[in-house]
């Protein structure tokens, strides 16, 4: 298919360089309002350049729009491009709250386009087998979901970065924009939850409107509990932490890395798999450094997208799926400016 970027940052190489991956796809034309921006990376990945939307989404063969703008500004580019029949892969998060999401998914659905949020984590082999232990229920009856996300950001990151730490155009902090990743996975892999309460704090960092330090406790629908912890401000860095325990097994995911797998009853895979997933990670997964990630998820996100499309049913990830992470990344939000638990799906 014929793919288009809104939005030049550095994101955007990513999913270019996805893209040019992908047999039989194309990447064909870029979007960027700011001078010259449009133009260096349509030099840099062979496509056509424009400066406003309409003649981006006139350019000849467009299928695919993929949204690369700041978080803030998802809907407005979503919008026009489902009005112009084309199919949308959107950013994380999906938008920076759940009416911005909602308005978005009956968009596309009234289009009848298809509606993709990037969550690539959830197509890394190690998530997976996770997913296919809780499914299968090797754990037993689960007990505990957590997801800690320890990562670094210089000052400069937000002093530079125009919209990184405002509250129109971020919609939060170290939870909505960096560890997004892992409360999707957390979300995904422990099912629905009933109740947060949480504390927020701006720690580390100054000139910023967010948070930049976050910790919640969480109670699942399924009567298991869990933690959620978010940072850019602790140094060095580390790989996202993902934890799910039950009353028959445990595991433990870092980044791409499978760092424990043990079951009261042992199967015939299960060595393996420890073996081959004990160091998966090839990057530094974003922990200190923003642009150290690796873009072969989405290259598998998509891969899936255009197979839905051609398909006719609906991503793995789709926008109602994507909206999950924003709707309970806001519930934290609420508790901690409140002080009190927030109930989630009333």
């Amino acid at each position: 298919m014929n793919f288009g970027i809104i939005g030049t940052g550095m994101i955007a190489d990513f999913h270019a360089r996805a893209i040019s991956e992908m047999e039989g796809s194309r990447l064909v034309a870029c979007l960027d309002t700011a001078p010259g921006r449009a133009e260096a990376f349509a030099a840099r990945h062979g496509c056509a350049a424009h400066a406003d939307l309409a003649s981006f989404l006139d350019q000849p063969g467009l299928e695919v729009v993929n949204v690369c703008t700041p978080s803030g500004a998802h809907l407005e580019a979503a919008l026009a491009s489902a009005r112009a029949g084309k199919h949308l892969i959107v950013e994380k998060p999906l938008e920076i709250d759940e009416d911005r999401c909602d308005r978005m998914i009956e968009a596309c659905d009234r289009a009848g386009v298809a509606l993709c949020g990037i969550f690539p984590s959830r197509f890394h082999e190690a998530p997976r087998a996770m997913k296919a232990a809780v499914d299968a229920g090797r754990f037993g009856r689960v007990t505990m979901g957590n997801a800690y996300v320890k990562w670094w950001r210089e000052q400069s990151y937000y002093d530079k970065g125009g919209w990184k730490g405002s509250r129109a155009l971020d919609g939060g902090g170290a939870l909505m924009n960096q560890s997004i990743h892992a409360v999707d996975l957390l979300r995904w892999l422990m099912g629905p939850v009933d109740e947060v309460r949480a504390i927020t704090a701006t720690i580390g960092h100054e000139r910023i409107e967010v948070e930049d330090c976050a910790a919640a406790v969480l109670r699942f629908s399924s009567g298991a509990l869990g933690v959620v912890q978010g940072t850019t401000a602790a140094w060095p860095g580390f790989l996202k932490r993902i934890e799910v325990s039950g009353v028959d097994g445990s595991a433990v995911m870092e980044e791409e890395n499978i760092s424990f797998w043990s079951f009261r009853r042992e199967e015939a895979g299960d060595e393996s798999l420890r073996s081959r997933l004990s160091a998966g990670t090839v990057t530094g997964g974003g922990a200190a450094d923003p642009s150290a990630i690796g873009y072969h998820g989405h290259r598998l996100q998509f891969e899936d997208m255009v197979a839905a499309i051609k398909q006719g049913r609906k991503p793995l990830v789709d926008g109602v799926e994507a909206r999950r992470a924003v709707e309970l990344v806001r519930a934290i939000y609420r508790s901690a400016e409140t002080g009190a638990p927030v109930r989630l799906g009333r």
